[in-house]
């Protein structure tokens, strides 16, 4: 099997479009991980109570399975979403919970399910922090299963001392995991959260349920930011007939995005996740209108790719059946750009983050990062996907 060893090089980077000089002066790393199918160990189930407020936790919960017949409920066919189901109470299987139980085929009891936890946070504490020597201020999440693994994941000995606050929303994706966002509570204060549901069709003409994309907006160091996280359908049945579901995807995020921007033109957008896209395909490029470069910026293009010029140098965040990828990516408005350091936050740094230990060695996937699965065995790996981040600067 081809080796991808080069695309995946120990701790890519470009310093950003402006060249900065002198040392850095306040510093914070915004990034993302794929943490490949947290889900702890019990078979669970959604539990939607639309008797409550949609921005309550409570509304839509992940549940034991054994605990739904002490739960009022009621028989449900029709569509899966927040507004069809409120004043109802149903519950949703979860197709995925199942497979991560100790009686599964996997195994998967609370010895591995620690270890786990451990190495993602050990993955999240370091991001960044060979720029800024600390643990990032602000985390995206992708493929948990719901609010108690971010919990334990934040109570990780790695984290804890950094005191992560957690948003997240449950989603109808079919499988049963959502992204989410986590930060430190001393850096970053959310003003506003909620979650827009994809509304995507098959070819057979019915709806196929898939991640939300969650927003986020609110102070990063008294500096008006909104974060949006994704994890856009997968190219499932072929990269060309997925892509129309892709681009839906795109141009929810645009119209979320300039809905913030219209709001506060101040505000500094970060769009980040896996893209099931790289940096030129037509979702990005054509339906978001991600720019590649800082000067085709503009009012009507307000949006740059970062990781355009590391997709050019042939980095990749991922690999399937040889063929590497760069899924992995963050996107910004064009006020987080600047060729000076100034007293608000601009972009210094992009990076895919690959050091050794996220790296296969050796056999047929050398080079490739270190997944946690190889089919039912457990490896004791981190993630299929290598971590992006950003790290922001400005004068104190």
């Amino acid at each position: 099997m081809k080796r991808f060893s080069s695309l995946f090089a120990l701790f890519i980077s470009i310093v950003a479009f402006s060249q900065q000089q002198g040392k850095l002066r306040k510093v914070a790393t915004v990034g993302f991980l794929n943490v490949e199918n947290l889900w702890d160990t019990i078979r669970s189930a959604d539990y939607i109570d639309g008797t409550k407020d949609i921005k309550n936790p409570a509304f839509h919960r992940s549940i034991p399975i054994d605990s739904i017949k002490f739960l009022e409920a009621e028989k449900y066919d029709g569509p899966w979403s927040d507004g069809a189901l409120i004043g109802k109470k149903v519950v949703r299987e979860q197709g995925g919970s199942e497979e991560f139980t100790p009686k599964s085929p996997k195994n998967y009891g609370s010895k591995i399910y620690k270890a786990k936890l451990a190495n993602e946070a050990k993955v999240i504490s370091e991001m960044g922090a060979q720029y800024t020597k600390t643990a990032p201020a602000v985390v995206g999440l992708i493929e948990v299963e719901n609010r108690q693994v971010i919990q334990d994941l934040v109570n990780e000995p790695a984290l804890k001392k950094y005191d992560y606050g957690i948003i997240h929303y449950n989603s109808y994706d079919y499988r049963g995991i959502d992204v989410a966002l986590i930060y430190q509570k001393r850096r970053f204060t959310p003003t506003n959260s909620l979650k827009k549901e994809l509304v995507i069709y098959g070819d057979n003409g019915r709806r196929e349920y898939t991640r939300d994309i969650l927003v986020v907006t609110g102070f990063l160091d008294n500096e008006k930011v909104a974060f949006f996280m994704n994890h856009w359908p997968s190219r499932r049945g072929g990269e060309a007939i997925s892509l129309p579901k892709r681009n839906a995807a795109a141009a929810l995020l645009k119209q979320q995005m300039d809905s913030v921007r219209a709001a506060d033109p101040t505000t500094k957008l970060f769009a980040m996740g896996d893209f099931n896209d790289d940096p030129v395909s037509p979702s990005l490029k054509n339906h978001l209108k991600a720019q590649a470069n800082p000067k085709d910026l503009s009012e009507e293009t307000p949006y740059l790719n970062l990781m355009y010029p590391l997709y050019k140098k042939g980095v990749a965040s991922l690999a399937y059946q040889d063929a590497p990828n760069l899924f992995d990516q963050i996107i910004v408005s064009k006020n987080v750009i600047s060729d000076q350091v100034t007293k608000e936050y601009s972009v210094y740094k992009t990076e895919i983050f690959a050091p050794a230990y996220l790296v296969n060695k050796e056999g047929n996937y050398k080079g490739y990062p270190f997944r946690s699965w190889n089919g039912d065995q457990f490896t004791g790996g981190y993630s299929d996907h290598f971590p992006a981040f950003v790290v922001l600067q400005k004068e104190p």
